[in-house]
């Protein structure tokens, strides 16, 4: 009973996502500790390394997970263009977008029935994306450049709502990729 509310007590202290490195701060033997936890079911293990205080804290958000996974990161393509209402398809992949090396088909990863998927940027096109409720996503011109750089093209455009896309902030923005990706970028002109 003593070993239960000492567990639970250091769990208090942890927030609900959490790194190894962090039990290591308030358990001496974090690797036991953090066995234990799991096989209670007071945590989760997302991979290697990160778990999530479902205990006492419950299950955060996919996006949420999706960007601690790997920070720094946003959340981009197509879950961004959902998210924003541009597009009312519903995605099975969520696309997080990192200067973080770790990426690829081999590095994604499943939460809550969804695949988050991670894609590699380099520092001059990590931008334009805003915080809400825990995690980072694009702004809605950023994520139509991410999906046309990422996919090479975007499923269904012919559906997109682009009324709250600033059609001079894109254009703007797709200045700073290859030229073949603008082209794609002012052939949307049709469209907006």
């Amino acid at each position: 009973m003593n070993e239960e509310r000492a567990t639970l007590k250091r769990l208090k202290l942890l927030p609900v996502l959490f790194r190894k490195q962090d039990a290591e701060k308030i358990a001496p033997h974090a690797g036991i500790f953090l066995s234990r936890a799991a096989k209670k079911g007071l945590i989760h293990r997302i991979n290697r390394g990160n778990y999530i205080n479902s205990f006492l804290k419950g299950f955060p958000s996919i996006e949420e997970v999706a960007c601690f996974i790997r920070p720094p990161s946003y959340i981009s393509c197509e879950w961004a263009l959902n998210f924003h209402g541009i597009s009312l398809q519903s995605p099975i992949v969520c696309t997080v977008v990192t200067m973080n090396t770790s990426v690829g088909k081999n590095r994604r990863i499943e939460y809550n029935g969804v695949m988050i998927e991670f894609s590699r940027i380099i520092p001059k096109r990590f931008n334009h994306f805003s915080f809400h409720n825990g995690f980072y996503v694009a702004l809605p011109e950023k994520a139509i450049i991410d999906t046309l750089y990422y996919r090479g093209t975007i499923a269904a455009i012919d559906e997109l709502e682009f009324d709250e896309v600033n059609v001079n902030l894109l254009f703007k923005m797709c200045k700073d990729y290859p030229a073949t990706l603008q082209k794609k970028v002012h052939a949307l002109r049709k469209l907006i």
